[in-house]
């Protein structure tokens, strides 16, 4: 169990983080039925901007500040690159939300001249801290626990508030809500800047683990994010989560299961397996779609005739 405490509170840490990604990409598809490919990009971008502001600005004032911003991002993204195609076919705005990608990179690779860029260290959860015979950093500590709570009010937001009802509502039938008066566009505007205020969170959290921030840096947590949202249960809130938890864990230990296996007097000669540690998160989406193509928590759609 000590030897592998390290990789499971790395695997808890991560997981989270992923969460808060996750819980975007499961919100948005259960309103619109939209895979937004940028929202790993908007994590990215709030990188980015915590990178440039600390260097202007104290830590206590950048963080509510690059959150503000990235809100008004996720905001922004919705209004000009999705609202206008609200009654195009899915796939235009599918191809949309790639090319807000891709913008959103080059822009970033732009400013940045494609450098890596230096997280900046924030008080507190950058500190170090021993838990049993593992050393980390308190971030490790406090991202499940933020994690929690976050989805704990957010559940709270859906299911006891008038925006939340709304939510559920066109969720459920996005045509009849809107007849029954729901203003369509407030709660679609309200997806998004929940999700970017996660997005947000998220990306304090894990670049604070991760010290290094360049314009491909929300690729493959957005890709692992989505793949969580898939697990789970795409739609899902806390679908998204338990996906999210269980892939970072899993994760994690692979990419320790060479010095695990050593510690333990096992040597095979498919030593190397961390090289699958991402592989294994791809894997596991093939299996989910093969076996339960609905995810664990994902209800079974029946099309209206």
């Amino acid at each position: 169990m000590s030897t592998i405490l390290p990789y499971l509170l790395s695997g808890i840490s991560v997981g989270g983080q992923y969460a808060l990604i996750a819980i975007g990409y499961t919100m948005v598809y259960g309103i619109l039925r939209l895979i937004n490919f940028a929202h790993g990009d908007v994590f990215m971008v709030a990188g980015i901007l915590m990178v440039y502001l600390s260097a202007g600005l104290p830590i206590y004032l950048s963080i509510p500040l690059v959150i503000l911003l990235t809100v008004i991002i996720g905001f922004t993204i919705e209004r000009v690159a999705y609202k206008p195609l609200r009654s195009a076919p899915r796939m235009s705005i599918m191809i949309s939300a790639i090319g807000v990608s891709y913008l959103l990179q080059n822009l970033v690779l732009y400013i940045t001249g494609g450098l890596n860029q230096v997280y900046p260290t924030i008080p507190f959860i950058s500190e170090s801290i021993t838990i049993g015979n593992a050393t980390t950093k308190m971030v490790t500590v406090i991202t499940p626990v933020l994690t929690v709570i976050l989805v704990v009010a957010l559940v709270l937001l859906i299911n006891h508030t008038k925006i939340g009802m709304a939510m559920r509502a066109v969720s459920k039938d996005f045509e009849t809500s809107q007849l029954m008066g729901i203003k369509i566009n407030a709660v679609i505007s309200t997806t998004f800047i929940i999700g970017s205020f996660l997005a947000a969170v998220g990306s304090i959290l894990y670049f604070t683990n991760y010290t290094t921030v360049i314009q491909t840096s929300g690729a493959m947590p957005g890709l692992k994010a989505f793949v969580a949202a898939v697990f789970g249960g795409i739609g899902s809130i806390p679908g998204a989560v338990v996906g999210a938890f269980i892939i970072g864990i899993c994760e994690n230990i692979i990419k320790g299961l060479d010095l695990i296996l050593l510690k333990l007097g096992v040597t095979t000669k498919m030593m190397g397996l961390t090289t699958f540690s991402d592989a294994f998160t791809f894997a596991l989406l093939i299996v989910i779609l093969i076996v339960k193509p609905t995810g664990l928590f994902g209800e079974k759609m029946t099309d209206k005739v």
